[in-house]
């Protein structure tokens, strides 16, 4: 990487052409944004604003590390996610907007006007238990992740959003929540085969690999999760877990297989059939 006073980077303008001939033209705008801690309207209007030694020494800084790969969501250490904005690390997953499809399928089964009790598993960077609970603030929501660190952004989040009905936990899925039981169970958990060829390529390359990989054909952790939920679910209680693209008719049988009824998968935006749920019937609930 050259020095950056060998760089013209006398102004915004001069900045943007040097990003924008490595990275994406978006990425570069987002970047540049960040470090000026300004909006895009900004560098429209203020073509010939000039940088500080240190905000161009930052730019350069994250264009090569994005050039290099680095998520843009680890750079700036933050990620919109259904209408909220999240700060994320290395230490958990980048919120995807696929994902949003489970706050939307949990929603639809949380009255607003009623209590109710969600439990998030997994939750990373809290953002399903967040959005939940900002959506629904009659609802008690209980956001477990067996990462400490993960926990500890997911109560940052939860503090800064005002997210004052969500509790978090340290738990391997459902190892220390007891009897604990709920009305509604959400999942995002690992679901990327083991050796996958994807987990070498753009933005997984950086994301922990513990909360991507799951066994050799990428269902061990939505095995689990399935097997355990109907010890922690009220009864008529819900489950929805994403999943892998191709994974939607194997997800189905290991809800019927456990007691679900109603099972049914929904589509993301892309026509994917990404989350499936169902509904515990009676005699699929454990005492």
């Amino acid at each position: 990487m050259g020095s950056v006073p060998d760089l013209d980077l006398a102004d915004l303008a001069a900045a943007l052409r040097h990003a924008e001939a490595r990275l994406d033209r978006v990425d570069a705008r987002v970047l540049l944004c960040h470090v000026l801690r300004r909006d895009a309207a900004y560098l429209i209007t203020h073509p010939q604003a000039p940088l500080t030694p240190e905000e161009r020494s930052a730019f350069v800084t994250l264009v090569e590390r994005r050039a290099g790969g680095e998520p843009v969501a680890y750079l700036t250490e933050s990620r919109e996610f259904f209408g909220h904005r999240f700060r994320v690390s290395p230490a958990v997953l980048i919120p995807r907007p696929e994902t949003e499809l489970v706050v939307e399928l949990a929603l639809e089964r949380l009255p607003a006007a009623r209590a109710a009790r969600v439990l998030d598993l997994g939750t990373g960077s809290g953002c399903i238990a967040i959005s939940i609970a900002l959506a629904r603030p009659r609802a008690t929501v209980q956001a477990a992740d067996r990462s400490p660190e993960a926990i500890g952004i997911a109560r940052e989040n939860a503090g800064a959003l005002g997210a004052a009905n969500v509790r978090f936990l340290v738990s391997d899925w459902f190892s220390a929540l007891a009897h604990a039981r709920f009305d509604v169970i959400v999942a995002n958990p690992p679901y990327v085969a083991a050796g996958d060829a994807h987990l070498e390529q753009d933005d997984l390359r950086f994301e922990p690999r513990l909360a991507l990989e799951a066994g050799v054909d990428g269902l061990d952790a939505l095995r689990c999760v399935v097997a355990t939920a109907p010890t922690h679910l009220a009864p008529a209680g819900w489950l929805f877990v994403e999943h892998g693209y191709a994974h939607a008719e194997s997800v189905r049988a290991l809800l019927r297989a456990a007691g679900f009824d109603g099972v049914f998968s929904a589509t993301d935006l892309a026509g994917i059939e990404r989350v499936t749920g169902g509904r515990l019937t009676p005699r699929g609930a454990l005492q």
